[in-house]
């Protein structure tokens, strides 16, 4: 009867603490975990960084968080100058990449994979191009959409600025390093994703690019060499325009800041709203 009633009590315990074991240590820690953490950088992995904020918050009240985005070499660069905790990047900034030099002393933590669409606007007539046709566009030596396929609509290409991620994942991954246009009647120029989507869903003939999570029923994101731009071919390695999102500390990250960056890694945050938002868990990459 005891060797019975001591299973039984073990079975009990054992169940009990998979509903409440594992929130208790987490509620407690989340009382006494206190501070402010600042984020600057991407606009591309900003609403993973609000959605990732509002739950971390959730959980720890006496954490304040606070996040703006002005494109990707400002996240390093507000690191470097103190005035941000984390710089959330579109790579990894503490090493060299083509037209930006590493920041010395500062700590990549990869936290996501970005698949990155060219996209037109939803009314011309071309849901998919070559890679020569988007090189040829780009740097504007193609102007109207009837020499790709589409009809006679002049190409407005939309670009984001110098230093944005996005932009250097798409000029290195899509257009094979081919140099962007100069500006001109029909170029324009924008400082954000959110500027960019904007573009692209209000103008006429546009075409532009951004991450996934930004593309809308207004835009149509396009094939690229007859591949669409989605998780499954991302994953599959048949569609080659992505790249990984960083968060960068100057040196080895502490206190709340250290246990946000491990929520946005964690299986739980990556696994459910990062996919939904349509970002790729690092884990999914081989």
């Amino acid at each position: 009867m005891k060797i019975k009633w001591f299973r039984s009590l073990t079975f009990t315990a054992v169940a009990l603490s998979l509903v409440f074991g594992t929130v208790s240590p987490v509620v407690e820690a989340s009382s006494k975990l206190s501070g402010n953490i600042v984020i600057n950088g991407s606009s591309a992995l900003l609403p993973l960084t609000l959605q990732a904020a509002n739950e971390f918050k959730k959980l720890h009240p006496k954490v304040k968080i606070s996040a703006s985005a002005a494109g990707s070499v400002t996240g390093p660069q507000a690191v470097r100058k103190g005035i941000a905790d984390i710089g959330a990047c579109d790579w990894d900034a503490s090493t060299d990449v083509p037209g930006f030099k590493k920041f010395e002393g500062q700590v990549a933590h990869k936290i996501a994979v970005i698949p990155f669409a060219a996209a037109v606007n939803s009314g011309v007539k071309v849901d998919g191009l070559t890679t020569k046709q988007l090189q040829d566009i780009f740097s504007g030596k193609v102007k109207n959409w009837k020499d790709v396929g589409g009809q006679d609509l002049d190409i407005v290409v939309v670009n984001r600025a110098f230093g944005s991620g996005t932009r250097v994942n798409f000029q290195d991954k899509a257009l094979k390093g081919t140099e962007f246009m100069s500006k001109g009647d029909n170029y324009k120029e924008v400082s954000s994703s959110g500027n960019m989507k904007t573009a692209i869903e209000t103008t006429p003939g546009a075409i532009g690019y951004l991450d996934l999570v930004y593309v809308t029923n207004k835009m149509t994101p396009l094939k690229i060499d007859g591949v669409a731009p989605t998780e499954a071919n991302v994953i599959n390695g048949k569609y080659k325009v992505w790249g990984y999102g960083y968060y960068m500390t100057k040196g080895k990250p502490d206190g709340a800041t250290k246990a946000f960056i491990e929520y946005v890694q964690s299986k739980n945050f990556q696994n459910g709203s990062l996919k939904k938002l349509k970002f790729i868990p690092i884990s999914a990459m081989k």
